[in-house]
């Protein structure tokens, strides 16, 4: 998928934006080109915008083994590694799988599900739009949201302050059954869901 200039601006992209792609990659550019240069940036928030306008895509990121880098992943499709995934900010148009570990030292977000075969982890939210399940625990510096259940092999913790929430996708009359919160204790801060205890 090619990003244009005249996209960004019927999109209604930022002034700083719109020149900043137009400096970088002239009047189009790939998808995830555009991606890639803002994870190098760190440049969550723009790549946020990105992924929320021109939506997710089928494309795999496929890693045999761990997948970490110092700067940002931001991914239009889906992200699975067999090992640990570690960056500084994540992001998925699609969902994030891991065998092991997934750590961000800031945000986690998914448009579909985050699974990981270990904890997750990340200094600020973890969010997906669908379900958030960890072997270990999950542990986030701010809140936690869920489009469906979070369940836990560990504890779940978000920050002091911060709420809990799961189910945010899912209709009031199912909400008892898959908006769950599943854990070995009860967390703090539960806004929505309703907490089960894993046995």
């Amino acid at each position: 998928m090619l990003i244009t200039l005249d996209w960004l601006r019927e999109k209604g992209a930022c002034a700083d934006a719109v020149k900043r792609f137009e400096e970088t990659f002239g009047q189009d550019a790939e998808y995830q080109d555009v991606l890639d240069a803002l994870a190098k940036e760190n440049n969550a928030a723009w790549a946020y915008w990105l992924i929320q306008e021109a939506g997710r895509t089928n494309a795999v990121l496929e890693v045999d083994g761990d997948l970490v880098v110092e700067a940002s992943i931001f991914f239009s499709g889906f992200i699975k590694a067999t090992g640990r995934i570690a960056a500084k900010y994540l992001m998925a148009g699609g969902g994030i799988k891991a065998g092991g570990g997934i750590e961000a030292g800031l945000g986690i977000e998914a448009g579909e599900g985050i699974k990981a075969g270990w904890g997750i982890k990340a200094g600020w939210d973890i969010e997906a739009g669908r379900d958030i399940e960890a072997g270990g625990g999950i542990k986030a510096g701010l809140g936690i949201k869920a489009g469906g259940g979070i369940k836990a092999g560990g504890g779940i913790k978000a920050g002091r302050d911060y709420g809990i929430y799961a189910g945010l996708r899912i209709r009031i009359s199912l909400k008892s059954k898959y908006a769950l919160i599943i854990a070995k204790a009860l967390p703090k801060n539960i806004v929505l869901g309703e907490f089960k205890e894993r046995t």
